[in-house]
């Protein structure tokens, strides 16, 4: 029996590296972002960020395109040798590198951490400094989480959250809205990789209210969750890396 196809519901920015390793692996892969990233409609308060950077002791960044798009203002300036960098994922903490901002100052989850989320960066945050008084920008999309800022909060932080971009719904081309068809057509065929249970409701709005009979890879048991509440079984759990994901893969 053929292998199934992959189906990579990242946001676009994300997709070529993803289907880049997973083709290492010998995994047949194929793009199809779920979630449109977009810049922040007011630029104002990221270009605050940024000016308040030198004096900011920790800066969260909530997903790889958070990194991007606080990046993109930028303008020339250098990472502060005083701020800590953290993130909850290995994409990001790459894109982190990638802008220059040296390992040292970069906090993520234990390589060995059951799991990469809030709770397990903040096991590595915790101990790092005494957090009373400490200056803390979260960077991210449209909402989220609290539980990282509620314990930050907690410790005596000042923590402020900054929307760096905005998450909508994606814009197929006409080759992804074939393979769309294909993967309802044929759901034995393919199996979904969700890293967002906001992917999943873009999904349902595209497709059909029930999404019985296909199969899919989550990266977190609340998007594992999501998946099987829309209809989707069997679903297992992966970490959000390639290699875990092409691991899974061949368990379904």
């Amino acid at each position: 029996m053929t292998a199934p196809t992959l189906l990579v519901t990242r946001p676009r920015p994300q997709c070529a590296a993803w289907l880049a390793r997973l083709a290492e692996l010998g995994v047949n892969a194929a793009a199809l972002p779920l979630i449109d990233i977009q810049p922040a409609r007011d630029a104002g308060p990221v270009a605050a960020a940024w000016a308040a950077l030198p004096a900011v002791d920790l800066a969260v960044f909530v997903s790889p395109n958070a990194v991007q798009q606080f990046f993109a203002h930028a303008r020339g300036a250098a990472w502060p040798a005083r701020t800590l960098a953290a993130c909850v994922g290995p994409g990001s903490a790459q894109a982190l590198a990638a802008h220059g901002i040296p390992a040292a100052q970069i906090v993520q989850p234990a390589a060995d951490a059951a799991g990469l989320d809030s709770e397990h960066l903040w096991e590595q945050l915790s101990p790092r400094r005494d957090w009373a008084g400490a200056r803390v920008l979260l960077l991210r999309g449209d909402g989220g989480r609290e539980w990282l800022a509620g314990r930050l909060k907690a410790a005596g932080a000042q923590v402020e959250a900054v929307t760096v971009y905005h998450r909508a719904a994606p814009r197929l081309g006409a080759a992804e809205r074939a393979l769309l068809a294909a993967a309802q057509a044929e759901p034995l065929r393919y199996v979904w990789l969700f890293s967002s249970a906001e992917a999943i409701g873009h999904l349902q709005a595209l497709h059909h209210p029930s999404l019985a009979g296909q199969r899919a890879i989550a990266t977190h048991a609340r998007i594992a969750e999501a998946a099987c509440a829309a209809g989707f079984g069997p679903v297992v759990l992966a970490r959000p890396v390639p290699e875990a994901v092409a691991q899974a893969l061949k368990g379904l």
